[in-house]
């Protein structure tokens, strides 16, 4: 057996994942992005005595969104395998849907006069938020539309009709400050959308969870925005495509729903929030200890992508050191101590703070580890991966690379 093919017992394999980290050079930093300013030892050190080298995870002419760009990652085509966002999340959250049911994204969002002013509705609790759903369930649901709750802002719609998977949605997070009517749904099946959309309004608009939110000065979640439809794909598990059994850990249904659905264990962490708040610390304990009994571990750390949608350059910097300190430090003390392990860093997607959304511009990565001899790189950064001769142009190659050992120096 050659060391690039080692069983599962005896190699180890972490991916950690700081969703929305890469972005653009910004005047503000003296035309250095946030990565190249941030504080990360740890990523920097992986680039080092690793390798470093961009990767495309979002197909060209595909939606730049963690949906299709951890997919790549996780070694499934999205040209293949994806066939919207809502279907990944309805995964995690138990829904089965039916050979004719559609599941879509059902944000909870703040409107302000006729603009959308917040796409996460003010980040609303998800205790909060469950009273919401259920009022929408109880005013709203028919035998072809249901409601399910998920986590803050993410929820599920549920509607008959597999006819409505061709109507044209827009995500909130790419039209914010922008006038609602001019971002409706279009296309057959929009009416009913729109409908829903609009009682929606009327119902939560007087809701008692809204009127405390505004009394504590917060945003209220006072109209649902329906995107990211889809039925559920079918995919062959991460153990019969790599030989390896793993864990997923994130605060975000998305991911823990491609989890679900490819096999990967889930691990739920006390305190992850999939916001600034989360608990980084606890993320990387938990991982660390995955990797006792499974081979593989993807670690998901939502933050900077908020604060990029938040046009917040502090705060993403601030996500990204401490996704570097408390994630991918521990992680690279595990395993040190293990010979047979790769380890692999990087973003899913950038998320520019010009923007404020996603783009689907190539991405840096890194890794290090058995097999992976060291290139002496000076950063992790969108700069220095352009610069590598490792350049992946069909993300969904990478894990395969990762794991069998093919092709990880060019």
């Amino acid at each position: 057996m050659t060391s690039a093919r080692r069983t599962q017992e005896e190699m180890k394999y972490a991916v950690l994942i700081g969703d929305g980290m890469a972005d653009e050079p910004l005047e503000k930093l003296g035309g250095r992005t946030p990565l190249e300013v941030a504080d990360i030892p740890n990523m920097r050190e992986i680039a080092r005595k690793g390798q470093i080298g961009l990767i495309r995870t979002v197909p060209t002419g595909m939606p730049p969104g963690s949906d299709v760009a951890t997919l790549s990652v996780l070694g499934y085509d999205p040209r293949k395998f994806y066939s919207g966002r809502a279907p990944l999340e309805a995964a995690k959250l138990g829904i089965k849907l039916g050979p004719d049911e559609v599941a879509f994204r059902c944000n909870l969002i703040t409107v302000e006069g006729e603009r959308i002013a917040d796409y996460a509705g003010g980040h609303i609790t998800s205790e909060e938020a469950r009273e919401l759903v259920a009022s929408l369930s109880r005013h709203l649901s028919t035998p072809t539309v249901k409601f399910y709750p998920g986590i803050s802002y993410r929820h599920i719609c549920v509607v008959k009709g597999a006819d409505i998977v061709r109507v044209d949605c827009t995500p909130p997070h790419d039209v914010t400050g922008q006038p609602v009517k001019d971002h409706l749904p279009r296309g057959d099946g929009a009416p009913l959308l729109i409908d829903l959309m609009e009682r929606s309004r009327e119902l939560l608009h007087t809701h008692e969870v809204n009127r405390t939110r505004v009394s504590r000065g917060q945003r209220p979640a006072n109209m649902i925005w329906l995107w990211g439809q889809g039925v559920t794909p079918q995919m062959p598990s991460f153990k019969e495509r790599y030989g390896v059994d793993g864990s997923v850990i994130s605060a975000v249904d998305l991911l823990n729903g491609i989890a679900k659905l490819v096999g990967l264990d889930l691990i739920e962490v006390p305190g992850a929030t999939g916001y600034y708040d989360t608990n980084y610390e606890g993320k990387g304990t938990y991982a660390v200890k995955s990797l006792e009994d499974k081979g593989f571990v993807l670690v998901h750390v939502e933050a900077p992508d908020e604060a990029g949608h938040n046009g917040d350059l502090d705060q993403k910097i601030r996500a990204i050191e401490n996704f570097d300190r408390f994630v991918v430090g521990p992680m690279m003390r595990r395993l040190s101590d293990v010979p047979h392990s790769r380890l692999m860093v990087l973003p899913d997607h950038p998320t520019p703070i010009r923007v404020r959304t996603h783009t689907g511009d190539p991405v840096p990565f890194a890794w290090c580890g058995q097999g992976i001899p060291a290139s002496g790189a000076r950063a992790f950064s969108e700069r220095e991966a352009a610069g590598s001769r490792l350049q992946i142009h069909d993300g969904h190659t990478l894990m395969g690379r990762f794991i069998h050992g093919e092709k990880l120096v060019e």
